[in-house]
């Protein structure tokens, strides 16, 4: 089985070709261009290092979400656009399951974690187990405290990852009463080697899917329509003030 592997839905944007459970290549960059700038040049790249092509692939696995509103819709399109282009299925991983990947043999709680602004994370709780990832909190977006409250409340050596690790270290340093560490670089942010792992498992499961149907995970409202719901809002409350009606 061939697998093309994208993530950009943080910071970085990477790109693997999985051949026979082998990572044939991979390639990721953290820079101030944007992934509609790098994408497409990495995977061309990571396509030709691995002696394949792109009507070699039997899937092409695509970070899903939680992450950056534009970094996921980015990633989608692209992934959709290769599939419908060689006429394969796209296998949807969700980030934070394929960051917890990253950390797969760990001996405790493995947390990964993407800074959703507001003193919130995008986050869950994974342990190691013989077949694979066991998910002890599926991926939500809560605040800061309730996730190390769930951590202490669990009791054991834990790792932290993300970015969301780097922004909230001082706070889980002072509030994490387990013992706990923190992810090297090598391992810290997103991978789509890692994305690639749980593609392979998925598309034994069946879970690959038709292109069309394909579409991100935001697990929060983007920020216009936060913004929009909040003018309306203020707009609704200034007209009751007025004594006017507001028709629903």
């Amino acid at each position: 089985m061939n697998i093309l592997a994208i993530d950009s839905s943080g910071l970085v944007a990477s790109t693997a070709v999985m051949s026979d459970n082998i990572i044939k290549a991979e390639a990721n960059t953290c820079n101030k261009l944007t992934h509609s700038e790098t994408l497409m040049p990495m995977i061309d790249t990571v396509i030709r290092s691995s002696g394949l092509e792109l009507g070699d692939m039997d899937h092409i696995a695509v970070a899903c979400g939680p992450g950056s509103f534009t970094g996921l819709r980015i990633g989608c399109a692209t992934a959709k656009g290769l599939a419908e282009a060689i006429g394969r299925t796209v296998i949807p991983v969700n980030t934070i399951d394929a960051l917890a990947m990253n950390m797969y043999g760990f001996s405790g709680n493995i947390v990964p974690m993407i800074d959703a602004r507001r003193n919130e994370a995008y986050t869950g709780i994974f342990r190691t187990a013989d077949t694979g990832l066991e998910t002890v909190k599926e991926q939500c977006a809560i605040p800061l405290a309730q996730l190390i409250d769930m951590v202490n409340e669990l009791g054991t050596r834990t790792v932290f990852l993300g970015d969301g690790a780097d922004s909230f270290r001082d706070q889980i340093d002072k509030t994490c009463t387990v013992e706990h560490i923190y992810a090297t670089p090598a391992q810290r942010l997103q991978r789509a080697a890692s994305v690639a792992c749980l593609a392979v498992i998925y598309a034994g499961e069946g879970r690959a899917v038709d292109p069309a149907l394909h579409a991100p995970i935001y697990l929060r409202s983007t920020q216009a329509e936060r913004e929009g719901a909040r003018a309306k809002t203020e707009a609704e409350k200034a007209a009751m003030a007025a004594g006017h009606v507001v028709r629903k």
